[in-house]
């Protein structure tokens, strides 16, 4: 009887001492963010500021020699950027204080290349200053970008330029108040004008800066501050390796301290990395990062500005996007109007919580339900979690919403103060009794948002099912974003196939064919369709529960191509620009040497009067035709010029380019390209149509 109950009591003693251990908070696993980290990655979003001498040249790069009488800003108005950033629903603003050409922004006692020395404001101005003032105004917090790269400095490739670097560095991180992140591009060395030493000057990355010590520098100057760096030493954030807009669908928080860093791990971070180095997802409004007037009229639509939201902060990363500053000192009407229209569809689409008052309930729950239950993901409190035993790595939240409610959005938070846990999950609708699969990812992090088609449910089940350690979910939300409605995309592939794109799949499209205005009793677009000869095709997208409708969009089109073949080359891509889709491109090998010729046989002798050309739109290696010849041919040997000349302002203006000539029977054609906008043998083309008589 006494061992009975000695057995009893030692069981009852272990039993209350497991509960116990169960009910403290789960101890962090692996990396976890420092609070200077935290505070970064609670902002998710904000601006970036590209302005310098770049912007009186219309170069990307400024190679140090350019006029600093060029600067001249007669509007500038930083307040006019804090207010921007502020409405377009931005924390913060990280300025160019010195680009690649060395140039700064502000009254640097260690160069004369700087404002100083400019026209604006008599040499008195302080851009940098007046952004601080703007910022404080507006509640926003000031980030620096600081190039190490100076073609300017005479200097640079050398120890002492160091130390010069070092000593702007103070100066922009002692005279201005807080500065929540500091910023270094990765160009490093090159050509420059370096003092009029006008050569080619190569440093290794890796060792020149000492980063070591220059980082131990700025956490001296801003305790709280972020540094953000792709290359040397391991910085707090990291480059996502594209500056189109996304970082990779899988995302971990963490990096390896030391090793290289290939395009995977800074595209999806390191599962079992050593150092917490989250990703920052940076990218312009525009095309290029500097103001180009020909760029006026290709600023991001809203879709393509959504998209960029959901794959940056919907997933688990920061959103840095840049406004190019015009000549005067102000950010163009077009790229205001383009931020805050993505700010109100941001609010628009999370407006509503539908978890709000849902009854909610999990598989599992660590020890006291009050402190570690369901209801902690979706209190709306940021430091409470749910949570399972240590032991459990594979759970489920089950939302009851009540009634049958409607619902194309899902939010996940973990609490990533004790780590990034969670490696895989899924997401189900109970539907007419039956649970049905919306969607299934991997990693969660900070925030991850998934979307998918519109659909009416009773419950959603959130499966965790598989983690690292015991799960910690900080909030869960679910919410029914409307459909953008903005004009569908018409392409007509090479074989004459039309395909309708919107900027939402669930919108509804209605077009017509003959030119004529398209109405909702027009022909529902279900599927691409063939067509044949010429045609005008016009339509518009709906969203059938409201009734609104976007702009008509009608896109006219010559004869199909589907006969047509490119001789000359054997590579498949050269038949990107005849697939009517401006976003694909095909360019000459890199061994071209000008003139280059893109010849065609049509198949059929047809009747020409004209052609197009729309160059491939990449601001890195512009490869645009500014010059050229156009040939016709009835046997492909014997060739006749049927046209000659330019396309005006076509750098600054990279758009269609049409030129029509006299009548002429053709079975094949050659346009030769003569010159590009660069001078260079880069040649390339997004599209190239005929025009038939």
């Amino acid at each position: 009887m006494n061992r009975i109950f000695l057995y009893g009591a030692i069981f009852l003693i272990s039993s209350i001492g497991f509960s116990c251990k169960q009910t403290k908070a789960p101890e962090p696993f692996g990396p976890t963010p420092s609070e200077n980290q935290m505070r970064w990655q609670e902002m998710e979003y904000y601006a970036f500021i590209h302005f310098s001498l770049n912007t009186y040249t219309d170069q990307s790069w400024g190679n140090g020699n350019e006029d600093v009488k060029l600067f001249n800003p007669t509007e500038l108005d930083a307040r006019q950027w804090a207010r921007i950033c502020k409405d377009a629903g931005m924390k913060g603003i990280i300025i160019t204080a010195k680009h690649h050409c060395g140039f700064c922004l502000w009254p640097s006692e260690y160069t004369e290349y700087s404002v100083k020395n400019a026209p604006w404001k008599n040499g008195k101005g302080d851009v940098i200053r007046e952004l601080a003032d703007a910022c404080k105004e507006y509640g926003l917090k000031l980030g620096i970008y600081l190039s190490p790269w100076d073609r300017n400095s005479a200097d640079y490739g050398k120890p002492e330029y160091i130390t010069y670097f070092r000593n702007q560095l103070k100066e922009l991180l002692t005279n201005y108040g807080d500065i929540f992140e500091v910023w270094y591009d990765g160009a490093n060395g090159g050509t420059g004008y370096y003092g009029g030493a006008n050569e080619n000057r190569k440093i290794d990355r890796t060792t020149y800066y000492d980063w070591k010590n220059t980082y131990k520098l700025v956490r001296e100057l801003q305790p709280n501050i972020v540094i953000w760096n792709d290359g040397g030493d391991r910085a707090d954030l990291r480059w996502v390796g594209t500056e189109g807009g996304s970082v990779g669908e899988t995302n971990w928080s963490l990096l390896n301290a030391t090793g290289d860093v290939p395009y995977d791990m800074l595209h999806y971070g390191v599962e079992n990395g050593d150092s917490w180095v989250p990703g920052e997802v940076n990218t312009s409004i525009r095309p290029e990062w500097f103001y180009h007037p020909g760029e006026d009229t290709k600023v991001k639509t809203l879709p393509q500005l959504m998209d960029t939201y959901y794959n940056s902060i919907g997933r688990n990363a920061t959103f840095l996007l840049n406004f190019p500053i015009m000549p005067n000192g102000l950010i163009h009407p077009n790229d205001e109007k383009a931020a805050l229209d993505l700010a109100k569809a941001i609010k628009e689409a999370f407006a509503v919580n539908l978890v709000e008052g849902a009854k909610v309930e999990a598989s599992s729950v660590r020890g006291n339900a009050k402190k570690f239950g369901a209801a902690m993901a979706i209190d709306g409190e940021k430091e409470t979690y749910w949570a399972t035993d240590d032991s459990v790595k594979t759970a489920s939240l089950t939302i009851d919403f009540g009634a049958p409610t409607t619902f194309n959005r899902f939010l996940a938070q973990e609490y990533i103060r004790l780590g990034q846990r969670v490696k895989a999950f899924n997401i189900e609708a109970l539907v007419d009794g039956n649970w049905k699969e919306l969607a299934k990812e991997t990693t969660i992090g900070y925030k991850r948002i998934l979307r998918f088609p519109t659909v009416k449910a009773t419950k959603l089940r959130f499966n965790i099912t598989d983690s690292k350690a015991c799960p910690v979910i900080s909030n869960i939300g679910v919410y029914e974003a409307p459909q953008i409605l903005t004009a569908p995309t018409i392409i007509r592939n090479q074989s004459g196939e039309i395909h309708i794109i919107p900027a939402d799949a669930e919108s509804e499209i209605y077009y017509t064919l003959d030119g004529t205005q398209p109405t909702k009793d027009s022909k529902k677009y279900i599927n691409p369709f063939q067509t044949e000869g010429k045609l005008k095709v016009s339509a518009f997208a709906t969203e059938p529960a409201s009734g609104k409708s976007s702009p008509v969009t009608s896109e006219e089109f010559d004869l199909p191509r589907k006969e047509w073949k490119i001789i000359g080359t054997e590579d498949e891509n050269a038949y990107r620009i005849l697939d009517g889709n401006l976003s694909t491109a095909w360019r000459h090998g890199s061994e071209t040497k000008l003139p280059v010729d893109l010849v065609i046989d049509l198949g059929k002798t047809l009747v020409l009067s004209g052609f197009k050309y729309y160059p491939e739109q990449n601001s890195w290696q512009p490869s645009t035709i500014s010059h050229y010849e156009f040939y016709i041919s009835m046997d492909g040997k014997n060739w006749k010029k049927a046209s000659e000349g330019e396309f005006s302002n076509i750098k600054n203006n990279p758009l269609w380019q049409t030129k029509k000539f006299d009548v002429v029977n053709a079975r094949f054609i050659k346009f030769r390209a003569l010159r590009n906008t660069e001078d260079n043998n880069n040649i390339g083309y997004a599209e190239f149509h005929l025009i038939t008589d």
